[in-house]
């Protein structure tokens, strides 16, 4: 028996426009992010998700009304809500006694869970607690991660993977130094995460190249690895496959180092090492015999006395 899936084609010029951006594309949109509120909620938690969404703005919507979301028990409404609106990152903030001011975040994958991480938050500052001037909205961030965990663990570098999609904002190919201002910095140590932000001062230095000072602007805070979910390593597979289009084509015998200079190998012949032209001087000479010296040494003599006698 055969189950006939019926295509529904848009009415609208609106409806034809919103399906368009919706199908596959050699290079993807920007990943909007929806920040949602448990049935249950703190202030911290609140808080968290205005700040997040104050820095991820335009890309990404808050949603105050409360529902009963709890994503390790039932991840099917948020699916739904991200198939609908074409949401391939989401935070939830929840608070209950067994985990107090609780933040749950995860990422999508044609509509469907990758994986999502369960997150304790404790210290919090928010950009309310720093009385100075913030950033502007839609800046992207530098991200800096320190701690041997982030490179020895397993989990810590799937988390570190996941934050670098989750705060990269629009994926840029060239950087203006101006516009380089927001710095993110992620500790591992002792098992929990210090997230720091700071503002990037450029400053006259008396020369062409500026003197940098970082000024911290919230938020602030330490989060605490509760429980985690990550993707297979076959689902990753697929979640990061590059379209054909984007692949570079490999060229033989070229190679760039880790600065980014272009090295090339050239294959030659064998050379005979007899013949090989090297540097003229005394000692590389081949001796003269002896007989031979002698001989245009008198014949050297006899031409001077003809020349005197003339």
């Amino acid at each position: 028996m055969t189950v006939s899936q019926k295509v529904i084609k848009p009415k609208t010029g609106k409806g034809k426009r919103a399906q368009e951006k919706r199908e596959p594309k050699i290079i993807e949109n920007t990943k909007q992010c929806m920040l949602l509120h448990g049935q249950k909620t703190s202030e911290t938690s609140r808080q968290c998700l205005k700040d997040i969404h104050s820095f991820k703005k335009p890309n990404s919507h808050l949603l105050t009304k409360k529902s009963p979301f709890l994503p390790f028990e039932d991840i099917l409404p948020i699916e739904r809500l991200s198939q609908k609106y074409d949401y391939s990152l989401f935070a939830v903030a929840t608070h209950t006694k067994k985990r107090p001011d609780n933040l749950i975040m995860g990422r999508m994958f044609d509509s469907h869970l990758l994986d999502m991480v369960e997150l304790g938050i404790m210290n919090y500052k928010g950009l309310s607690d720093f009385k100075n001037a913030k950033i502007s909205s839609g800046t992207k961030p530098c991200m800096v991660f320190c701690g041997t965990d982030f490179e020895d663990i397993d989990e810590y570098k799937k988390l570190k993977n996941f934050l670098i999609d989750f705060f990269r904002g629009v994926e840029a190919t060239d950087v203006r130094l101006q516009g380089f201002e927001h710095a993110l910095l992620f500790t591992a140590i002792e098992g929990n995460v210090l997230i720091r932000s700071y503002k990037i001062l450029l400053k006259k230095s008396g020369t062409k190249i500026p003197r940098v000072e970082l000024e911290e602007i919230g938020p602030s805070m330490t989060l605490l690895l509760r429980r985690s979910r990550y993707a297979s390593d076959d689902l990753m597979k697929r979640a990061c496959r590059q379209p054909k289009q984007l692949k570079k084509k490999t060229v033989k015998n070229h190679s760039k180092d880790v600065f980014g200079s272009k090295l090339g190998r050239v294959h030659m012949t064998k050379q005979d090492l007899k013949r090989l032209q090297t540097r003229k001087m005394k000692g590389l000479k081949k001796p003269v015999d002896k007989k031979k010296g002698k001989k245009s040494k008198n014949a050297a003599t006899t031409n001077s006395m003809e020349v005197s006698q003339e």
